[in-house]
């Protein structure tokens, strides 16, 4: 698994701040709620870049594991680690969806030192990044996220 040791991953400002909310309150496991069988699969690490207006790449957590399933069933499991307020805007924020998936993650940690968007951009020698995400090695992981600490 050391070629797919980390996954990058974009995620908008108000789910971030949430999840950092979340953290506040002294929760430990989270859930990233994203419609249909959507990545990681399997990874050690996940690094979350907060997309524009934000720009960088703000932390990184522990990956559990990715639940896929019908949206009622998963939410059943793991609803209280969603940074969605209800079920109610659960249902709405997946509406139309035959699967879901939860991707599950702990220890949360924001960056001391949040890495810019150019920055990031020169670290993997790219001029975007794919906004489904995307593995990293182990290698290539811990610097990006010595960066950060």
């Amino acid at each position: 698994m050391s070629e797919k040791d980390t996954f990058f991953m974009m995620i908008q400002d108000r789910w971030w701040q949430r999840f950092l909310l979340r953290l506040k309150e002294g929760k430990k496991a989270h859930s990233y709620v994203l419609r249909g069988a959507a990545p990681p699969k399997d990874t050690r690490r996940l690094v979350f870049y907060v997309t524009k207006p934000v720009g960088r790449v703000a932390g990184f957590a522990e990956f559990i594991e990715r639940k896929v399933g019908d949206p009622e069933t998963v939410w059943n499991e793991n609803g209280e680690e969603s940074v969605l307020r209800s079920k109610q805007k659960y249902d709405s924020f997946v509406s139309g969806s035959q699967k879901v998936s939860f991707v599950r993650f702990k220890n949360l940690q924001e960056a001391a030192r949040p890495v810019m968007l150019n920055d990031a951009l020169m670290f993997f020698g790219v001029k975007r990044l794919s906004r489904k995400g995307f593995y990293m090695n182990k290698e290539t992981a811990d610097k990006l996220v010595a960066l950060m600490t």
